[in-house]
């Protein structure tokens, strides 16, 4: 009984409701204000200042993203509404121009996250290997799917729950726009 309570708490929302408690629906704006630099540099995300192994063991910063339209989606291998989303998580990726891709696995194993990545053919972008949930916590992440659009200009906006396929790629192509 606990497992099938952490397995249904453990995947956030059901599927294309997006609801969060106390605010709109499917959408928590991050409180942390956008970083700061010197003129002419990329402005920095709080959020964005982290290294990371990706699922194939390569070093990754999160500030490579600086600067850059980017959507994070925080995803784990076990997770049926993850499962059901990761195509239009590709397709989204690769119809989006100009803005950067990266998934962010958490609550397994790295060998479950590779399998899953290759299973769902989502070799077109990056893939951090959060398996600490460091990065998700950063993004005050607590249950997957979700999503942070990051703006060029340092903007964070967390999604919670999952996004239709039009939705995620109306908001991807506003990122790309700005």
């Amino acid at each position: 009984m606990i497992a099938t309570f952490a397995l249904i708490a453990g995947c956030g929302t059901p599927a294309g409701t997006g609801q969060q408690p106390g605010g709109a629906p499917g959408t928590t704006p991050s409180t942390a204000a956008p970083g700061t630099a010197a003129p002419g540099a990329a402005t920095i995300a709080e959020q964005l200042r982290f290294t990371a192994k990706t699922v194939d063991g390569k070093d990754f910063t999160g500030q490579s993203l600086a600067g850059k339209p980017a959507v994070l989606w925080f995803w784990a291998p076990w997770c049926p509404v993850c499962q059901r989303e990761a195509p239009t998580v590709a397709n989204a990726a690769q119809a989006a121009t100009g803005v950067t891709f990266v998934g962010v696995a958490a609550q397994d194993e790295v060998p479950a996250m590779q399998a899953f990545v290759s299973k769902y053919k989502l070799d077109s972008f990056v893939h951090l290997a959060d398996v600490d949930a460091a990065v998700w916590k950063r993004f005050g992440v607590t249950a997957q799917p979700a999503f942070a659009f990051i703006g060029a200009d340092g903007s964070v906006d967390v999604v919670k729950g999952t996004l239709s396929e039009q939705d995620l790629a109306a908001r991807a192509g506003t990122l790309a726009g700005a």
